[in-house]
Protein backbone atom coordinates (compact mmCIF):
# COMPACT_ATOMS: atom_id res chain seq x y z
CA UNK A 1 0.00 0.00 0.00
CA UNK A 2 1.56 3.32 -1.06
CA UNK A 3 1.71 6.42 1.15
CA UNK A 4 -1.09 8.29 -0.64
CA UNK A 5 -3.52 5.40 -0.26
CA UNK A 6 -2.50 4.88 3.38
CA UNK A 7 -2.99 8.61 4.12
CA UNK A 8 -6.46 8.56 2.57
CA UNK A 9 -7.33 5.46 4.59
CA UNK A 10 -6.34 7.25 7.82
CA UNK A 11 -8.42 10.29 6.85
CA UNK A 12 -11.48 8.19 6.02
CA UNK A 13 -11.51 6.55 9.47
CA UNK A 14 -10.72 9.70 11.47
CA UNK A 15 -13.49 11.40 13.43
CA UNK A 16 -14.03 15.13 12.98
CA UNK A 17 -12.69 16.88 16.07
CA UNK A 18 -14.40 20.22 16.55
CA UNK A 19 -14.68 22.75 19.35
CA UNK A 20 -17.46 25.14 20.24
CA UNK A 21 -16.49 28.61 21.37
CA UNK A 22 -17.93 32.08 21.83
CA UNK A 23 -18.94 34.47 24.58
CA UNK A 24 -20.55 33.58 27.92
CA UNK A 25 -24.10 32.23 27.65
CA UNK A 26 -24.13 32.11 23.87
CA UNK A 27 -25.63 28.62 24.13
CA UNK A 28 -22.61 26.43 23.43
CA UNK A 29 -23.49 23.71 25.93
CA UNK A 30 -27.12 23.76 24.82
CA UNK A 31 -26.06 23.39 21.19
CA UNK A 32 -23.91 20.36 21.99
CA UNK A 33 -26.71 18.91 24.07
CA UNK A 34 -29.04 19.36 21.11
CA UNK A 35 -26.59 17.55 18.81
CA UNK A 36 -26.33 14.67 21.28
CA UNK A 37 -30.07 14.55 21.89
CA UNK A 38 -31.11 14.66 18.24
CA UNK A 39 -28.46 12.10 17.23
CA UNK A 40 -29.62 9.76 20.03
CA UNK A 41 -26.20 9.79 21.72
CA UNK A 42 -27.68 10.06 25.22
CA UNK A 43 -27.87 7.12 27.60
CA UNK A 44 -31.28 6.23 29.03
CA UNK A 45 -30.27 7.12 32.58
CA UNK A 46 -28.98 10.53 31.40
CA UNK A 47 -32.31 11.23 29.73
CA UNK A 48 -34.19 10.16 32.88
CA UNK A 49 -32.06 12.53 34.96
CA UNK A 50 -32.79 15.44 32.61
CA UNK A 51 -36.53 14.75 32.62
CA UNK A 52 -36.64 14.55 36.41
CA UNK A 53 -34.80 17.87 36.74
CA UNK A 54 -37.14 19.45 34.20
CA UNK A 55 -40.23 18.43 36.23
CA UNK A 56 -42.55 18.63 33.25
CA UNK A 57 -40.83 21.64 31.66
CA UNK A 58 -38.56 21.49 28.57
CA UNK A 59 -35.36 19.65 29.48
CA UNK A 60 -32.12 21.61 29.97
CA UNK A 61 -29.76 20.15 27.38
CA UNK A 62 -26.78 22.16 28.66
CA UNK A 63 -26.57 19.80 31.65
CA UNK A 64 -25.17 17.13 29.33
CA UNK A 65 -21.88 19.05 29.08
CA UNK A 66 -21.79 21.34 32.12
CA UNK A 67 -20.90 18.32 34.21
CA UNK A 68 -18.97 19.93 37.07
CA UNK A 69 -20.94 20.94 40.14
CA UNK A 70 -19.34 24.40 40.08
CA UNK A 71 -20.48 24.83 36.47
CA UNK A 72 -24.08 23.94 37.32
CA UNK A 73 -24.08 26.29 40.32
CA UNK A 74 -22.64 29.25 38.40
CA UNK A 75 -24.41 28.56 35.12
CA UNK A 76 -21.19 28.78 33.11
CA UNK A 77 -18.77 26.34 31.52
CA UNK A 78 -15.40 26.21 33.33
CA UNK A 79 -13.57 23.16 32.05
CA UNK A 80 -13.36 21.71 28.55
CA UNK A 81 -16.00 18.99 28.23
CA UNK A 82 -15.48 16.33 25.57
CA UNK A 83 -18.39 14.42 24.08
CA UNK A 84 -18.68 11.84 21.33
CA UNK A 85 -21.44 11.03 18.87
CA UNK A 86 -21.87 9.59 15.40
CA UNK A 87 -24.19 9.79 12.41
CA UNK A 88 -24.46 7.46 9.44
CA UNK A 89 -21.94 9.68 7.62
CA UNK A 90 -19.16 10.07 10.22
CA UNK A 91 -18.02 10.18 13.84
CA UNK A 92 -17.49 13.34 15.90
CA UNK A 93 -15.49 14.42 18.93
CA UNK A 94 -16.76 17.69 20.46
CA UNK A 95 -14.90 19.99 22.82
CA UNK A 96 -17.11 22.47 24.69
CA UNK A 97 -14.75 25.37 25.42
CA UNK A 98 -15.52 27.96 28.14
CA UNK A 99 -16.82 31.32 26.97
CA UNK A 100 -15.72 33.35 29.99
CA UNK A 101 -12.61 35.47 29.35
CA UNK A 102 -11.01 34.05 32.51
CA UNK A 103 -10.93 30.58 30.93
CA UNK A 104 -9.58 31.49 27.50
CA UNK A 105 -6.61 29.20 28.22
CA UNK A 106 -9.02 26.25 28.13
CA UNK A 107 -10.23 27.32 24.70
CA UNK A 108 -6.62 27.22 23.48
CA UNK A 109 -6.35 23.68 24.86
CA UNK A 110 -9.50 22.64 23.00
CA UNK A 111 -8.30 24.21 19.75
CA UNK A 112 -5.05 22.23 19.70
CA UNK A 113 -5.56 19.42 17.24
CA UNK A 114 -9.13 20.39 16.29
CA UNK A 115 -10.27 20.04 12.70
CA UNK A 116 -12.96 22.70 13.00
CA UNK A 117 -14.25 25.43 15.31
CA UNK A 118 -17.92 26.36 15.72
CA UNK A 119 -17.99 29.92 17.09
CA UNK A 120 -21.42 30.77 18.46
CA UNK A 121 -22.86 34.26 18.10
CA UNK A 122 -25.77 35.15 20.40
CA UNK A 123 -27.94 37.37 18.22
CA UNK A 124 -29.88 38.67 21.24
CA UNK A 125 -26.73 40.38 22.57
CA UNK A 126 -26.15 42.37 19.39
CA UNK A 127 -27.69 45.60 18.11
CA UNK A 128 -28.80 44.26 14.75
CA UNK A 129 -30.10 47.70 13.75
CA UNK A 130 -26.61 49.22 13.93
CA UNK A 131 -24.56 49.72 10.77
CA UNK A 132 -22.34 47.80 11.00
CA UNK A 133 -23.26 45.33 13.76
CA UNK A 134 -20.60 45.33 16.51
CA UNK A 135 -19.51 41.80 17.42
CA UNK A 136 -18.71 40.82 21.00
CA UNK A 137 -15.01 40.86 21.99
CA UNK A 138 -14.98 37.16 22.93
CA UNK A 139 -16.50 36.23 19.57
CA UNK A 140 -13.65 38.05 17.84
CA UNK A 141 -11.01 36.71 20.26
CA UNK A 142 -12.07 33.07 19.91
CA UNK A 143 -12.29 33.28 16.13
CA UNK A 144 -8.82 34.87 16.03
CA UNK A 145 -7.37 32.24 18.37
CA UNK A 146 -8.83 29.43 16.28
CA UNK A 147 -7.35 31.06 13.18
CA UNK A 148 -3.93 31.55 14.83
CA UNK A 149 -3.96 27.94 16.05
CA UNK A 150 -4.53 26.84 12.45
CA UNK A 151 -7.91 25.25 13.01
CA UNK A 152 -8.66 24.49 9.33
CA UNK A 153 -12.42 25.12 9.23
CA UNK A 154 -14.12 27.97 11.13
CA UNK A 155 -17.92 28.01 11.26
CA UNK A 156 -20.07 30.75 12.78
CA UNK A 157 -23.38 29.59 14.26
CA UNK A 158 -25.76 32.53 14.74
CA UNK A 159 -27.81 31.32 17.70
CA UNK A 160 -31.18 32.19 19.30
CA UNK A 161 -32.91 33.11 16.04
CA UNK A 162 -36.17 32.14 17.76
CA UNK A 163 -35.80 35.11 20.13
CA UNK A 164 -35.84 37.93 17.52
CA UNK A 165 -38.83 39.42 15.73
CA UNK A 166 -37.38 39.51 12.23
CA UNK A 167 -34.88 36.62 12.01
CA UNK A 168 -34.21 37.09 8.29
CA UNK A 169 -33.11 40.73 8.65
CA UNK A 170 -31.23 40.07 11.90
CA UNK A 171 -29.36 37.09 10.44
CA UNK A 172 -28.40 39.03 7.31
CA UNK A 173 -27.03 41.95 9.37
CA UNK A 174 -24.96 39.67 11.62
CA UNK A 175 -23.77 37.60 8.66
CA UNK A 176 -22.48 40.74 6.92
CA UNK A 177 -20.66 41.80 10.10
CA UNK A 178 -19.04 38.35 10.41
CA UNK A 179 -17.94 38.37 6.76
CA UNK A 180 -16.41 41.85 7.18
CA UNK A 181 -14.56 40.75 10.30
CA UNK A 182 -13.33 37.56 8.62
CA UNK A 183 -12.05 39.53 5.63
CA UNK A 184 -10.14 41.95 7.89
CA UNK A 185 -8.64 39.05 9.88
CA UNK A 186 -7.90 36.97 6.76
CA UNK A 187 -10.07 34.12 8.07
CA UNK A 188 -11.49 31.66 5.58
CA UNK A 189 -15.05 30.97 6.77
CA UNK A 190 -16.40 27.47 6.17
CA UNK A 191 -19.98 28.57 6.82
CA UNK A 192 -22.33 30.94 8.67
CA UNK A 193 -25.35 28.99 9.89
CA UNK A 194 -28.50 30.33 11.62
CA UNK A 195 -29.63 28.09 14.48
CA UNK A 196 -31.79 27.89 17.57
CA UNK A 197 -30.05 25.44 19.89
CA UNK A 198 -32.89 25.64 22.42
CA UNK A 199 -35.63 24.81 19.92
CA UNK A 200 -33.49 22.69 17.59
CA UNK A 201 -33.95 24.82 14.46
CA UNK A 202 -31.34 24.10 11.77
CA UNK A 203 -29.10 22.12 14.13
CA UNK A 204 -29.58 18.64 12.69
CA UNK A 205 -32.45 19.25 10.26
CA UNK A 206 -32.48 21.99 7.58
CA UNK A 207 -34.33 25.20 8.40
CA UNK A 208 -37.71 25.52 6.73
CA UNK A 209 -37.55 29.24 5.91
CA UNK A 210 -37.66 31.16 2.61
CA UNK A 211 -34.69 33.35 3.58
CA UNK A 212 -32.21 30.49 4.15
CA UNK A 213 -31.53 27.61 1.79
CA UNK A 214 -28.19 26.40 3.15
CA UNK A 215 -27.32 23.26 5.14
CA UNK A 216 -28.07 22.60 8.78
CA UNK A 217 -25.12 22.80 11.17
CA UNK A 218 -24.79 19.01 11.31
CA UNK A 219 -24.97 18.69 7.52
CA UNK A 220 -22.15 21.21 7.22
CA UNK A 221 -20.02 19.43 9.85
CA UNK A 222 -20.45 16.14 7.99
CA UNK A 223 -18.74 17.65 4.94
CA UNK A 224 -15.75 19.33 6.65
CA UNK A 225 -12.29 17.81 6.10
CA UNK A 226 -10.02 16.49 8.86
CA UNK A 227 -6.48 17.81 9.28
CA UNK A 228 -4.12 16.20 6.80
CA UNK A 229 -0.49 15.96 7.87
CA UNK A 230 2.13 16.45 5.18
CA UNK A 231 3.26 13.06 3.88
CA UNK A 232 5.57 14.34 1.15
CA UNK A 233 8.98 15.75 1.95
CA UNK A 234 11.39 14.98 4.76
CA UNK A 235 10.70 12.98 7.92
CA UNK A 236 10.22 14.52 11.37
CA UNK A 237 9.31 12.46 14.45
CA UNK A 238 9.35 13.67 18.08
CA UNK A 239 10.52 10.75 20.23
CA UNK A 240 7.97 10.14 22.96
CA UNK A 241 9.08 6.80 24.38
CA UNK A 242 12.04 4.43 24.07
CA UNK A 243 11.15 0.76 24.61
CA UNK A 244 13.87 -1.82 25.25
CA UNK A 245 13.20 -5.43 24.33
CA UNK A 246 14.38 -8.43 26.27
CA UNK A 247 15.87 -8.65 29.75
CA UNK A 248 19.30 -8.24 31.22
CA UNK A 249 22.19 -6.08 30.04
CA UNK A 250 24.10 -5.76 26.81
CA UNK A 251 23.06 -4.90 23.28
CA UNK A 252 19.27 -5.10 23.61
CA UNK A 253 17.12 -3.94 20.65
CA UNK A 254 15.29 -0.66 21.27
CA UNK A 255 12.22 0.78 19.60
CA UNK A 256 11.86 4.56 19.32
CA UNK A 257 8.18 5.50 19.47
CA UNK A 258 6.59 8.74 18.35
CA UNK A 259 3.79 10.21 16.24
CA UNK A 260 5.12 11.24 12.83
CA UNK A 261 4.83 15.03 12.42
CA UNK A 262 5.42 14.96 8.68
CA UNK A 263 6.92 12.72 6.03
CA UNK A 264 7.02 8.92 6.06
CA UNK A 265 9.44 6.22 7.17
CA UNK A 266 10.30 2.72 5.95
CA UNK A 267 13.06 0.18 6.49
CA UNK A 268 16.28 1.21 4.74
CA UNK A 269 15.76 4.97 5.21
CA UNK A 270 18.70 6.99 6.52
CA UNK A 271 17.80 9.08 9.57
CA UNK A 272 19.48 11.57 11.87
CA UNK A 273 18.95 12.08 15.60
CA UNK A 274 18.49 15.66 16.80
CA UNK A 275 20.18 17.23 18.70
CA UNK A 276 23.10 14.74 18.78
CA UNK A 277 23.50 14.70 14.98
CA UNK A 278 24.21 10.95 14.93
CA UNK A 279 22.99 9.07 11.86
CA UNK A 280 21.71 5.52 11.33
CA UNK A 281 19.57 3.42 9.02
CA UNK A 282 16.05 2.26 9.83
CA UNK A 283 16.14 -1.51 10.30
CA UNK A 284 12.44 -2.01 11.05
CA UNK A 285 9.20 -0.04 11.32
CA UNK A 286 6.40 -1.02 13.69
CA UNK A 287 2.82 0.09 14.12
CA UNK A 288 0.64 -1.06 17.02
CA UNK A 289 3.18 -3.76 17.90
CA UNK A 290 3.42 -5.27 14.41
CA UNK A 291 6.17 -4.92 11.84
CA UNK A 292 4.92 -2.94 8.80
CA UNK A 293 6.40 -1.82 5.51
CA UNK A 294 6.05 1.91 6.30
CA UNK A 295 4.30 4.55 8.40
CA UNK A 296 3.14 8.00 7.31
CA UNK A 297 2.44 11.37 8.95
CA UNK A 298 -0.32 11.18 11.52
CA UNK A 299 0.51 7.62 12.60
CA UNK A 300 2.36 6.54 15.72
CA UNK A 301 5.43 4.60 14.59
CA UNK A 302 8.02 2.44 16.31
CA UNK A 303 11.43 2.84 14.66
CA UNK A 304 14.24 0.33 15.18
CA UNK A 305 17.69 1.49 14.07
CA UNK A 306 20.51 -0.63 12.65
CA UNK A 307 22.86 0.41 15.45
CA UNK A 308 22.68 1.53 19.06
CA UNK A 309 22.53 5.28 19.57
CA UNK A 310 21.93 7.41 22.64
CA UNK A 311 18.31 8.41 22.01
CA UNK A 312 15.81 9.46 24.68
CA UNK A 313 12.43 11.14 25.09
CA UNK A 314 12.57 14.69 23.73
CA UNK A 315 14.92 13.90 20.85
CA UNK A 316 13.79 14.09 17.21
CA UNK A 317 14.23 11.68 14.31
CA UNK A 318 14.64 13.38 10.95
CA UNK A 319 15.87 12.94 7.41
CA UNK A 320 19.62 13.74 7.53
CA UNK A 321 20.39 17.42 7.02
CA UNK A 322 16.80 18.65 7.14
CA UNK A 323 16.19 19.49 10.81
CA UNK A 324 17.87 22.86 11.24
CA UNK A 325 18.11 23.85 14.88
CA UNK A 326 18.02 27.37 16.29
CA UNK A 327 18.01 29.13 19.64
CA UNK A 328 16.19 32.26 18.43
CA UNK A 329 12.88 32.65 16.62
CA UNK A 330 9.94 35.01 16.14
CA UNK A 331 6.52 33.80 17.25
CA UNK A 332 2.93 34.68 17.99
CA UNK A 333 2.29 34.36 21.72
CA UNK A 334 -1.18 33.77 23.16
CA UNK A 335 -0.74 34.68 26.83
CA UNK A 336 -2.93 32.81 29.32
CA UNK A 337 -1.46 33.66 32.73
CA UNK A 338 -2.62 36.33 35.18
CA UNK A 339 1.06 37.18 35.69
CA UNK A 340 1.97 39.27 32.61
CA UNK A 341 4.60 38.20 30.10
CA UNK A 342 7.64 40.45 30.35
CA UNK A 343 10.91 40.77 28.50
CA UNK A 344 13.87 39.01 30.09
CA UNK A 345 12.06 36.64 32.42
CA UNK A 346 12.93 32.94 32.13
CA UNK A 347 10.27 30.33 31.43
CA UNK A 348 10.10 26.63 30.67
CA UNK A 349 9.02 25.83 27.12
CA UNK A 350 8.02 22.45 25.74
CA UNK A 351 8.75 21.66 22.11
CA UNK A 352 7.56 18.22 21.07
CA UNK A 353 8.55 16.19 24.13
CA UNK A 354 11.58 18.26 25.16
CA UNK A 355 11.64 20.82 27.99
CA UNK A 356 14.16 23.68 27.84
CA UNK A 357 14.62 27.06 29.48
CA UNK A 358 13.75 30.11 27.39
CA UNK A 359 13.18 33.82 27.72
CA UNK A 360 11.31 36.49 25.81
CA UNK A 361 13.91 38.89 24.41
CA UNK A 362 11.45 41.29 22.78
CA UNK A 363 7.73 42.04 22.68
CA UNK A 364 7.31 43.54 19.24
CA UNK A 365 3.57 44.29 19.37
CA UNK A 366 0.18 43.35 20.79
CA UNK A 367 -2.82 42.58 18.62
CA UNK A 368 -5.82 44.88 19.16
CA UNK A 369 -8.76 42.50 18.74
CA UNK A 370 -11.10 45.39 17.88
CA UNK A 371 -9.05 47.02 15.11
CA UNK A 372 -7.06 43.84 14.32
CA UNK A 373 -3.98 46.03 14.12
CA UNK A 374 -0.67 45.58 16.01
CA UNK A 375 -0.10 48.10 18.80
CA UNK A 376 3.00 48.93 20.83
CA UNK A 377 3.38 46.87 24.01
CA UNK A 378 5.99 46.29 26.71
CA UNK A 379 4.19 43.35 28.32
CA UNK A 380 1.32 40.97 27.54
CA UNK A 381 -1.56 40.63 29.99
CA UNK A 382 -3.84 37.63 30.37
CA UNK A 383 -5.62 36.75 27.09
CA UNK A 384 -3.44 39.13 25.06
CA UNK A 385 -2.05 38.00 21.72
CA UNK A 386 1.31 39.43 20.73
CA UNK A 387 4.30 39.06 18.46
CA UNK A 388 7.51 38.25 20.34
CA UNK A 389 11.10 37.12 19.91
CA UNK A 390 12.22 34.11 21.96
CA UNK A 391 15.64 32.68 22.82
CA UNK A 392 16.07 29.13 24.16
CA UNK A 393 18.89 27.73 26.28
CA UNK A 394 19.37 24.80 23.87
CA UNK A 395 18.97 24.57 20.08
CA UNK A 396 15.57 23.27 18.92
CA UNK A 397 14.42 22.06 15.47
CA UNK A 398 11.53 24.53 15.29
CA UNK A 399 9.61 25.16 12.07
CA UNK A 400 7.09 27.85 11.12
CA UNK A 401 3.70 26.91 12.56
CA UNK A 402 2.12 27.56 9.16
CA UNK A 403 4.18 24.65 7.79
CA UNK A 404 3.73 22.20 10.64
CA UNK A 405 1.65 22.29 13.83
CA UNK A 406 4.00 19.95 15.71
CA UNK A 407 7.35 21.50 14.88
CA UNK A 408 6.01 25.05 15.14
CA UNK A 409 4.19 24.98 18.50
CA UNK A 410 5.58 25.39 22.01
CA UNK A 411 3.93 25.53 25.44
CA UNK A 412 5.18 28.14 27.92
CA UNK A 413 5.18 27.20 31.63
CA UNK A 414 5.95 29.42 34.62
CA UNK A 415 8.93 27.82 36.45
CA UNK A 416 7.79 28.94 39.92
CA UNK A 417 4.03 28.31 39.81
CA UNK A 418 4.14 25.53 37.15
CA UNK A 419 1.10 27.13 35.48
CA UNK A 420 0.67 26.86 31.75
CA UNK A 421 1.35 30.48 30.87
CA UNK A 422 1.09 30.69 27.09
CA UNK A 423 1.18 29.12 23.66
CA UNK A 424 3.94 30.01 21.18
CA UNK A 425 3.33 29.67 17.44
CA UNK A 426 6.56 30.05 15.46
CA UNK A 427 6.44 32.64 12.66
CA UNK A 428 10.03 32.64 11.42
CA UNK A 429 13.36 31.15 12.42
CA UNK A 430 16.73 32.85 12.76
Amino acid sequence: MNAAVRTQEIADHRALRFLTAGSVDDGKSTLIGRLLYDSRAILADQLDMLEKKAAGQPIDLSLLTDGLEAEREQGITIDVAYRYFATKQRKFIIADAPGHEQYTRNMVTAAAGSDAAVVLVDITKLDVAAQPVALLPQTRRHALLAHLLRVPSIVFAVNKLDAVNDPARAYTAVRNALLDFAEQADIQVAGIVPVSALRGDNVTQPLDAPWYDGPSLLQLLETLPTVQERVSGHLLVPVQYVAREGEGTGNQPRTLWGRIAHGQVKAGDAVQIVPSGETAVVAEVRRAGSVVASCVAGESAGIVLDRQLDVSRGDWIATPGTARTTQRFAATLAWLDTEPAVVGRKYWVRHGNRWVHARITAIDSRLDIHSLQPTEAHELAVNDIGHVTVETQQPLPVEPYADNRVGGALIVVDPSSHRTSGALLVKSVG
